[in-house]
Protein backbone atom coordinates (compact mmCIF):
# COMPACT_ATOMS: atom_id res chain seq x y z
CA UNK A 1 0.00 0.00 0.00
CA UNK A 2 1.41 3.45 -0.82
CA UNK A 3 1.57 5.60 2.29
CA UNK A 4 -0.45 8.81 2.40
CA UNK A 5 1.28 11.85 2.33
CA UNK A 6 1.95 13.09 6.12
CA UNK A 7 2.32 17.03 5.00
CA UNK A 8 3.51 19.11 7.76
CA UNK A 9 2.06 21.02 10.54
CA UNK A 10 -0.03 23.42 8.58
CA UNK A 11 -2.02 20.40 6.85
CA UNK A 12 -5.05 19.19 9.08
CA UNK A 13 -6.23 16.34 6.60
CA UNK A 14 -2.26 14.36 6.85
CA UNK A 15 -2.24 10.75 8.95
CA UNK A 16 0.20 8.52 9.68
CA UNK A 17 -1.42 4.77 8.46
CA UNK A 18 -2.30 2.62 11.94
CA UNK A 19 1.15 1.25 12.11
CA UNK A 20 3.08 4.02 10.62
CA UNK A 21 5.90 3.12 8.51
CA UNK A 22 4.26 -0.60 9.49
CA UNK A 23 2.26 -2.85 7.48
CA UNK A 24 -1.87 -2.49 8.67
CA UNK A 25 -1.73 -6.14 8.20
CA UNK A 26 0.46 -6.55 11.34
CA UNK A 27 -1.41 -3.54 13.29
CA UNK A 28 -3.89 -5.65 15.86
CA UNK A 29 -0.89 -7.92 16.46
CA UNK A 30 1.26 -5.22 17.33
CA UNK A 31 -1.35 -3.82 19.68
CA UNK A 32 -2.28 -7.08 21.74
CA UNK A 33 1.39 -7.49 21.95
CA UNK A 34 2.71 -4.34 23.02
CA UNK A 35 0.17 -1.79 24.57
CA UNK A 36 -1.98 -3.93 27.14
CA UNK A 37 -4.52 -3.86 24.98
CA UNK A 38 -7.14 -5.59 26.61
CA UNK A 39 -6.99 -3.38 29.77
CA UNK A 40 -6.92 0.58 28.25
CA UNK A 41 -10.46 -0.76 25.92
CA UNK A 42 -12.27 -2.06 28.90
CA UNK A 43 -11.76 1.19 30.95
CA UNK A 44 -12.99 3.24 27.63
CA UNK A 45 -16.17 0.89 27.92
CA UNK A 46 -16.36 1.00 31.39
CA UNK A 47 -16.37 4.77 31.18
CA UNK A 48 -18.38 4.86 28.04
CA UNK A 49 -21.41 2.90 29.42
CA UNK A 50 -23.72 3.97 26.28
CA UNK A 51 -27.18 3.73 26.80
CA UNK A 52 -29.73 1.61 24.30
CA UNK A 53 -30.68 3.84 21.45
CA UNK A 54 -27.57 6.24 21.41
CA UNK A 55 -25.02 6.84 18.58
CA UNK A 56 -21.43 6.59 19.44
CA UNK A 57 -19.04 7.78 16.92
CA UNK A 58 -15.53 6.28 17.05
CA UNK A 59 -13.00 8.52 15.54
CA UNK A 60 -10.20 7.25 13.53
CA UNK A 61 -12.16 4.01 14.45
CA UNK A 62 -8.74 1.88 12.12
CA UNK A 63 -9.28 -1.66 11.60
CA UNK A 64 -12.30 -1.65 13.68
CA UNK A 65 -11.35 -3.20 17.11
CA UNK A 66 -13.23 -1.02 19.77
CA UNK A 67 -16.25 -0.02 17.70
CA UNK A 68 -16.82 -3.93 17.23
CA UNK A 69 -16.30 -4.67 20.87
CA UNK A 70 -18.70 -1.59 21.77
CA UNK A 71 -21.13 -3.07 19.75
CA UNK A 72 -20.95 -6.80 21.22
CA UNK A 73 -21.16 -5.24 24.47
CA UNK A 74 -24.05 -3.02 23.79
CA UNK A 75 -25.97 -4.04 20.80
CA UNK A 76 -28.45 -1.39 21.44
CA UNK A 77 -25.74 1.47 20.47
CA UNK A 78 -25.58 2.29 17.22
CA UNK A 79 -21.74 2.77 16.29
CA UNK A 80 -20.06 4.62 13.73
CA UNK A 81 -16.65 3.95 13.22
CA UNK A 82 -15.18 6.62 11.01
CA UNK A 83 -11.43 6.75 9.63
CA UNK A 84 -9.58 8.07 6.40
CA UNK A 85 -7.14 4.91 5.74
CA UNK A 86 -9.39 2.43 3.07
CA UNK A 87 -7.16 -0.24 4.03
CA UNK A 88 -7.29 0.04 7.60
CA UNK A 89 -11.69 0.07 6.89
CA UNK A 90 -11.50 -2.87 4.68
CA UNK A 91 -9.81 -4.73 7.56
CA UNK A 92 -12.47 -3.39 10.05
CA UNK A 93 -15.16 -4.29 8.04
CA UNK A 94 -14.18 -7.99 7.44
CA UNK A 95 -13.70 -8.53 11.33
CA UNK A 96 -16.96 -6.64 11.87
CA UNK A 97 -18.49 -9.88 9.44
CA UNK A 98 -16.80 -12.19 11.17
CA UNK A 99 -17.96 -11.14 14.42
CA UNK A 100 -21.57 -10.48 12.91
CA UNK A 101 -22.14 -7.04 13.94
CA UNK A 102 -23.51 -4.19 12.28
CA UNK A 103 -21.40 -1.26 12.21
CA UNK A 104 -22.02 1.93 10.15
CA UNK A 105 -18.32 2.35 8.60
CA UNK A 106 -17.08 5.57 7.02
CA UNK A 107 -14.59 6.63 5.02
CA UNK A 108 -13.14 10.40 5.94
CA UNK A 109 -12.05 12.21 8.84
CA UNK A 110 -13.88 13.78 11.97
CA UNK A 111 -14.81 17.09 9.75
CA UNK A 112 -17.45 14.92 7.57
CA UNK A 113 -19.87 14.17 10.69
CA UNK A 114 -23.02 15.99 10.84
CA UNK A 115 -23.00 18.39 14.26
CA UNK A 116 -25.27 16.95 16.54
CA UNK A 117 -25.13 13.73 15.37
CA UNK A 118 -23.35 11.54 18.17
CA UNK A 119 -24.44 10.74 21.98
CA UNK A 120 -20.73 10.15 22.44
CA UNK A 121 -17.47 10.32 20.63
CA UNK A 122 -14.57 7.99 21.17
CA UNK A 123 -11.11 7.59 19.70
CA UNK A 124 -8.12 5.74 20.48
CA UNK A 125 -4.39 5.87 19.64
CA UNK A 126 -5.07 7.99 16.62
CA UNK A 127 -4.00 11.57 17.67
CA UNK A 128 -0.64 11.47 18.39
CA UNK A 129 0.07 10.13 14.30
CA UNK A 130 -1.47 13.29 12.85
CA UNK A 131 0.20 17.47 13.00
CA UNK A 132 -0.35 19.43 15.49
CA UNK A 133 -3.24 21.55 13.25
CA UNK A 134 -4.98 17.62 12.45
CA UNK A 135 -5.27 17.68 16.11
CA UNK A 136 -6.73 20.32 16.69
CA UNK A 137 -9.07 20.53 14.04
CA UNK A 138 -10.61 16.42 15.00
CA UNK A 139 -10.66 17.46 18.09
CA UNK A 140 -13.13 20.49 17.05
CA UNK A 141 -14.65 18.33 14.92
CA UNK A 142 -15.69 16.04 17.76
CA UNK A 143 -16.94 18.30 19.41
CA UNK A 144 -19.47 19.96 16.71
CA UNK A 145 -20.55 16.23 16.43
CA UNK A 146 -21.59 15.63 19.64
CA UNK A 147 -25.05 16.71 20.36
CA UNK A 148 -25.56 18.93 23.98
CA UNK A 149 -24.16 17.16 27.42
CA UNK A 150 -23.10 14.66 24.84
CA UNK A 151 -19.46 12.58 25.88
CA UNK A 152 -16.17 12.20 25.32
CA UNK A 153 -13.94 9.29 26.02
CA UNK A 154 -10.62 9.91 24.77
CA UNK A 155 -7.54 7.19 24.84
CA UNK A 156 -3.97 8.10 23.58
CA UNK A 157 -0.60 8.57 24.24
CA UNK A 158 0.29 10.85 26.99
CA UNK A 159 2.82 12.50 28.86
CA UNK A 160 5.87 10.71 28.73
CA UNK A 161 8.23 10.43 31.78
CA UNK A 162 11.54 8.46 32.98
CA UNK A 163 11.54 5.04 31.29
CA UNK A 164 8.28 5.60 29.69
CA UNK A 165 9.62 8.30 27.45
CA UNK A 166 12.49 5.93 26.28
CA UNK A 167 10.22 3.46 25.60
CA UNK A 168 8.24 5.67 23.82
CA UNK A 169 11.05 6.60 21.73
CA UNK A 170 12.23 3.27 20.96
CA UNK A 171 8.70 2.17 20.03
CA UNK A 172 5.95 4.79 18.81
CA UNK A 173 8.49 7.37 17.73
CA UNK A 174 10.57 5.06 15.33
CA UNK A 175 7.21 4.00 13.56
CA UNK A 176 4.76 7.43 13.50
CA UNK A 177 8.24 9.88 13.59
CA UNK A 178 8.91 12.44 16.12
CA UNK A 179 7.30 15.48 14.74
CA UNK A 180 3.34 14.62 14.95
CA UNK A 181 3.85 12.50 18.58
CA UNK A 182 6.08 14.79 20.46
CA UNK A 183 3.28 16.75 21.62
CA UNK A 184 1.79 13.67 22.96
CA UNK A 185 4.61 13.14 24.98
CA UNK A 186 5.25 16.36 26.18
CA UNK A 187 1.56 16.75 27.92
CA UNK A 188 -0.29 18.42 25.32
CA UNK A 189 -3.64 16.33 25.46
CA UNK A 190 -5.93 17.98 28.15
CA UNK A 191 -5.33 21.15 27.25
CA UNK A 192 -6.30 20.30 23.67
CA UNK A 193 -9.34 18.65 24.54
CA UNK A 194 -10.33 22.14 27.18
CA UNK A 195 -8.71 24.29 23.87
CA UNK A 196 -11.92 22.74 21.78
CA UNK A 197 -14.82 23.55 23.98
CA UNK A 198 -15.21 20.38 26.38
CA UNK A 199 -15.54 20.97 29.91
CA UNK A 200 -15.08 18.62 32.71
CA UNK A 201 -11.58 17.27 31.37
CA UNK A 202 -10.33 14.75 33.76
CA UNK A 203 -7.67 12.01 33.25
CA UNK A 204 -9.39 8.59 34.08
CA UNK A 205 -6.62 6.46 34.21
CA UNK A 206 -2.74 6.45 33.14
CA UNK A 207 -1.52 2.94 31.89
CA UNK A 208 1.98 1.55 31.09
CA UNK A 209 2.95 -0.03 28.22
CA UNK A 210 5.96 -1.44 26.46
CA UNK A 211 5.49 1.33 24.11
CA UNK A 212 5.02 4.36 26.85
CA UNK A 213 2.36 5.71 28.56
CA UNK A 214 -1.44 5.37 28.02
CA UNK A 215 -3.90 7.99 29.40
CA UNK A 216 -7.83 8.01 29.36
CA UNK A 217 -9.47 10.95 29.75
CA UNK A 218 -13.38 12.01 29.70
CA UNK A 219 -14.92 15.24 29.04
CA UNK A 220 -18.32 16.39 27.96
CA UNK A 221 -19.79 19.07 26.03
CA UNK A 222 -21.88 21.58 28.18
Amino acid sequence: MTQPDRGTDEDPRAFTPPLGTGDTTDYDRAIRAWTRELRWRGAMLDLLAPRPGETITDVGCGTGSFAILLKQHYPQANVIGIDPDAQALDIARDKAMRAAVAIDWRQGFADALPAGSADAVTSSLVFHQVPIAGKRSGMAAMYRALKPGGRLVFCDYCRQAGLMRLLFRLTVQRLDGVEDTQPNADGILPGLIAEAGFAGVTERERIHTLTGTIAIFTAHKS
